[in-house]
């Protein structure tokens, strides 16, 4: 062939590779993505390159469009993610691009087409690709039929990752469970890794049909086939008991092991196994580490060492039934070999003569009488002391078993409450630009009030000084904001600052130019309908500041932020809003408005300074120091009131919500008409009516620093979210802001009340924690209205509102810390109300029980009506007893005061 025809062949391929490479691209876009293997086949590596750099481009391009195109975008990316498999050529590229989040979509249970234009690629590449996908915890889920084809096509073992074995998992649970997990090679590397994994998988708790075998079942049945090692299962099993975890993902392996039902050698090999489980597990998990050591201790095969570690960290659970439980196994092993006393007793006595049900030092205390002739000198010597720890209605008894017990009687009772938390001061603003950056991506992880308070002051100061750098700034560290598209303000009909300033973006975005104005100054002019909830209420004053913001930031009337707090609770110390308002006047600037009247609301008008602060401010020039002076010398600029409807009255009939019965008002106060009208609602304006809320249980941290001063309207405005924590099991983390609600200042009332009261019956146990702080807190600070507290308790308990339970767990927490005088202060105004409620209340015991270890240990007297009824009734349920507890409590430490008072 002469040159001139070599020369045409390489022309006329180059040509029919043009023509292919055009032809792939040109299927992907049309979304065909069963035409690209066929289409891929004759490509050689430098067509495929070519190719693949196209597939790039129309990649990135795709990801630019909006929804409106969700459809075809979808089907472009499918053929995407098979084309560029083909043609990449290096493992990682590939696994890189198979496992991109923006092709998988949610498509991904056809893997035909990737593994047809990967068969012809070495083994050794393939197992490369596999263990990289199968790495990626989200791809391997999803993928699962790729990952596994390409370990089939490889050869190589199965991949022991989460990822894979929960995507094998959903591949093999059905009718046929067992019958999959039998005729899979795959099954003892990947049971093993299940039954280990932190999370287990959701196959594990899907729904069966009745006669479908479950996987504990399926495990045990190859365990007992031998297609699954016995011992290597077993300390699988107890292994992941031993971690700890959520109740559901420790079931799988807690059923496995009933069914596996060791035996007593496989028991003993594993003791201080089941006896870490009883002191920490949950507590099915430590019931049944209870039962495990228990059959060993009736065999005599657990050491007396080993059951006196084990009892001493399940007298330390909360659950009377464990605690319950112990104390019986203790009994019968000292009934069975009284030489274990010495061992035994002493560990019983530190443990449960301190334990917060009394009926359990009880029985206790009787087990170490029975058994008291077993020990010497040095041991009844300890466990005496130890009897220091009963409730003081049991020391009678004690003194009978032990002799003289010191009681504590010449120690007065000293209540313990926690430290008056101390005022920490909002860090200085960021002194560079470098550092308000830093500040500002910080945002973007946690955006907490304060930190958010200075980053926004430290922007507008920044800004105000040069303009210029700190915008070039910003462009650089948010280039991939939302908010930075480029089509962003030309584009008509499309607006991401529509419906919220979404925080300090909208700032951030005026800033570079990328907010329209129109759209800044319908934000400040925004209305708040006097149908408004209070959610929304609050989050029109925040908004405002952050419009107002982005309308001046860059500008000479902005050259700094009245109302950054000098405080953590958001308040501010009043000589310091004079020195900026002075700043202001020296400067010829007024104040933005939004800008100022947050400050007043900030300002702290109980500080000892307050009133120098507003004869200074009343000396200022223009009108902002005149409403200083005149807000810091006002009896009340802002209040609030509160109303409900009680079950069954004509407003209240029907399905309603308890947030729906609670009427919020705030009052007219003329002197909050001068504020920007997002925030006259604060003077009244808003209609009382919880019904128009749909915020459900929502209280952002933010809400406390808004109002600092004026703590009842702040009580007022976070009702309705604690109140849905009560009624709903879904509402989580609404307490939140009673931390700074406790350390808030002004005046408090029945919101406070209320709002602590809900907080105390929350559903959730840290939101119950959270009031029990903030509850403490107000105390140490002497500003508990314990009495009012206690009567808002007792009518949400008797009408079915509150969980008696939820209560009773509440003030015994707050019991523990030493606060018996203070929890007894409440619960002495909330039985009256509760123990003559028309319908008796159940689970009314528990807090019976509370009320009378508080009244043991703080000495209380006088009489609760009610009480005597209910301790002369028949029975010994834990109603009565408690209620004869208290009774007796209250009636012998009056006639003990009596004595001493003769």
């Amino acid at each position: 062939m002469t040159a001139a025809g070599v020369e045409t062949t390489v022309e006329r391929r180059g040509t029919d590779g043009e023509m292919t490479v055009e032809k792939l691209v040109e299927a992907v876009r049309a979304g065909r993505a069963d035409e690209v293997p066929a289409l891929l086949e004759p490509l050689d590596a430098a067509a495929r390159k070519e190719a693949l750099a196209r597939l790039k481009a129309l990649r990135s391009e795709v990801r630019a469009w909006d929804w409106k195109r969700w459809n075809e975008a979808s089907r472009i990316r499918r053929a995407l993610h098979v084309a560029g498999a083909g043609c990449h050529t290096g493992a990682a590229a590939t696994a890189s691009w198979l496992g991109g989040r923006d092709l998988l979509g949610w498509r991904t249970d056809d893997a035909g087409p990737v593994l047809s234009v990967l068969r012809d690629r070495d083994p050794a590449w393939l197992a490369d690709v596999a263990g990289r996908l199968a790495a990626r915890r989200a791809v391997a889920e999803s993928c699962y039929d790729l990952v596994h084809g390409l370990v089939v096509r490889s050869g190589r073992p199965a991949p022991a990752t989460d990822g894979y074995v929960i995507g094998w998992t959903r591949k093999v649970t059905g009718d046929r469970l067992l019958e999959r997990l039998r005729e899979d090679p795959q099954t003892p590397v990947l049971v093993a890794h299940a039954i280990s994994m932190a999370d287990a998988p959701d196959a594990f708790t899907w729904p069966l049909p009745p006669a479908a075998v479950t996987w504990p079942a399926a495990v045990a049945a190859l365990v007992a086939d031998g297609v699954l090692d016995r011992a290597t299962v077993v300390d699988l099993a107890v292994s992941r008991l031993l971690r700890g975890g959520r109740p559901r993902d420790l079931r799988f392996p807690l059923e496995l092991l009933r069914l596996l039902a060791p035996d007593v050698a496989e028991h003993r090999e594993r003791v201080a196994d089941w006896i870490g489980m009883t002191a920490d597990a949950p507590s099915p998990v430590a019931g049944y580490a209870q039962e495990v050591l228990s059959g060993l201790a009736a065999e005599g095969a657990l050491p007396t060492a080993a059951l006196a570690e084990m009892t001493a960290g399940v007298l330390f659970r909360p659950e009377k039934k464990l605690v319950k439980a112990q104390l019986v196994l203790v009994g019968k092993v000292l009934a069975r070999d009284a030489g274990a006393a010495g061992e035994l007793l002493p560990v019983v006595a530190e443990g449960a003569f301190g334990h917060e049900d009394t009926a359990l030092q009880e029985r206790a205390l009787k087990l170490v009488g029975r058994h008291l002739e077993a020990v010497d000198g040095a041991v009844r010597r300890e466990l005496a002391g130890a009897a220091s720890l009963l409730s003081p209605v049991h020391r009678a008894a004690a003194t009978a078993v032990f002799g003289d017990v010191p009681d504590g009687a010449e120690f007065p009772y000293e209540e313990i409450l926690p430290p008056v938390p101390e005022p920490q001061p909002l860090a200085a603003p960021p002194a560079t630009v470098e550092e308000l950056m830093e500040d500002l991506l910080a945002l973007r992880r946690s955006e907490g009030p304060m930190e958010l308070e200075r980053a926004l002051d430290g922007l507008v100061r920044h800004a105000h000084r040069d303009r210029a750098a700190v915008a070039e700034a910003v462009g650089e560290a948010f280039a991939k904001a939302f908010w930075q598209e480029s089509q962003y303000v030309a584009r008509e009909g499309f607006d991401y600052f529509a419906h919220t300033p979404h925080g300090i973006h909208v700032v951030l975005a005026a800033l570079v130019g990328q907010v329209r104005k129109s759209r800044i100054e319908q934000g400040r002019r925004q209305p708040l309908p006097s149908s408004s909830c209070v959610h929304a209420a609050m989050d029109a004053v925040r908004d405002a500041r952050l419009w107002e913001a982005a309308d001046l930031i860059g500008t000479g009337a902005l050259p700094f932020l009245l109302a950054t707090p000098t405080r953590h609770t958001g308040g501010i110390d009043p000589l310091v809003l004079v020195e900026r308002l002075r700043a202001y006047a020296e400067a010829g600037v007024e104040p933005a408005p939004a800008d100022l009247a947050q400050a007043l609301l900030r300002v702290r008008r109980d500080d000892p300074s307050a009133e120098r602060a507003a004869g200074e401010a009343a000396a200022l020039e223009g009108a902002a120091g005149e409403r200083l002076a005149g807000w810091l010398r006002a009896e009340a600029p802002v209040a609030a009131s509160v109303r409900f409807h009680e079950r069954g009255s004509a407003r209240s009939e029907g399905r309603w919500w308890l947030v729906d019965r609670i009427l919020v008002a705030f009052e007219d106060r003329p002197v909050v008409r001068e504020f920007p009208s997002a925030f006259r609602w604060l003077g009244g304006g808003l209609l009382p009516n919880a019904r128009r809320c749909y915020h459900s249980g929502w209280a952002p941290a933010h809400w406390a620093t808004q109002l600092p001063a004026d703590r009842e309207v702040l009580a007022a405005a976070l009702l309705s979210s604690v109140a849905n924590a009560v009624d709903g099991d879904t509402v989580r983390g609404v307490t939140e802001p009673l931390t700074l609600l406790s350390e808030a200042e002004g005046r408090g009332g029945r919101a406070v009340s209320l709002v602590l009261a809900f907080g105390l019956g929350c559903v959730d146990a840290d939101d119950r924690l959270r009031a029990v702080d903030a509850l403490l807190v107000l105390a140490a600070r002497g500003e508990l209205d314990a009495p009012g507290l206690g009567e808002e308790v007792a009518w949400l308990v008797a009408e079915g509102s509150m969980k008696p339970n939820r209560l009773a767990d509440a003030v015994r927490t707050a019991a523990a810390t030493g606060a018996y005088g203070t929890v007894w202060a409440v619960l002495a105004a909330a039985l009256p109300g509760l123990l003559g409620a028309e319908k008796p209340v159940r689970g009314l015991g528990e807090v019976l029980a509370v009320a009378a270890d508080c009244a043991e240990r703080c000495g209380a007297t006088g009489e609760v009506p009610g009480l005597a009824d209910v301790a002369r009734a028949k029975g010994s349920s834990q109603l009565v007893t408690q209620a004869r507890r208290l009774l007796n409590t209250l009636h012998r430490t009056t006639d003990q005061n009596k004595t001493q008072t003769v």
